[in-house]
């Protein structure tokens, strides 16, 4: 990384926070999170050179290929998995413990681990679910940041699935989810027919060993 886009001194720079309202858990938004060239430059570095795969899980007895691509980095005693996929953690690349640490100081949160969804295009999506595995513990705080083309992440009450709440996420942007929300709430970036460009979308979290 270059000293003038990858700057130790912006780690600390404010960025503008905004508490979203929700019942029975809490969302807060951080946009712009980093300076315009140094997400763009952290998006074309993220493309070329995080370990992309596509896994594959198993849905009514058939072995489909997830929607997106995806990668797993994270601390050595990170492992992490869901709906039968095994992610052992890939060490951690110079620009994701860069973002990393610039979310951890806005957030006064702490992480081990990212997973890394890469969005080619409008038919990669991921469906409803909860961050609720075991190893996140209890009410975990997940740190989701946004980077390239805008997509709709849109969440719904798990008991009142009327209740529903739709965001357009836009390139650099953080949304922070906390509290009771992966306990009433579930989300999903849903497919859609609109030409988009690519995404990134990277989620820190804690995994407790």
């Amino acid at each position: 990384m270059t000293a003038s886009l990858f700057d130790d001194a912006l780690l600390e720079a404010p960025a503008d926070k905004r508490d979203l309202p929700i019942e029975e858990g809490q969302l807060a938004l951080w946009y712009p999170l980093f300076t315009s060239s140094e997400a763009d430059t952290l998006f074309t570095r993220l493309s070329e050179t995080l370990a992309w795969t596509q896994d594959e899980m198993k849905i009514a007895g058939k072995v489909i290929p997830i929607p997106r691509l995806q990668a797993w980095y994270g601390d050595d005693n990170s492992h992490y998995g869901y709906s039968g996929i095994s992610l052992p953690p890939i060490n951690w690349t110079e620009e994701l413990r860069y973002i990393k640490q610039k979310i951890e100081a806005i957030t006064q949160q702490p992480y081990n681990s990212v997973l890394a969804n890469y969005y080619r295009d409008g038919n990669d999506s991921v469906s409803w679910h909860q961050d609720n595995e075991p190893e996140l513990g209890h009410n975990p705080v997940i740190a989701s940041l946004s980077l390239g083309a805008t997509r709709q992440f849109q969440l719904r009450h798990i008991a009142r699935k009327h209740s529903t709440i739709k965001l357009n996420l836009p390139h650099n942007a953080l949304l922070l989810m906390s509290g009771e929300t992966q306990k009433n709430w579930q989300h999903q970036i849903p497919k859609t027919k609109k030409a988009v460009g690519p995404r990134i979308n990277l989620t820190f979290r804690l995994i407790y060993s």
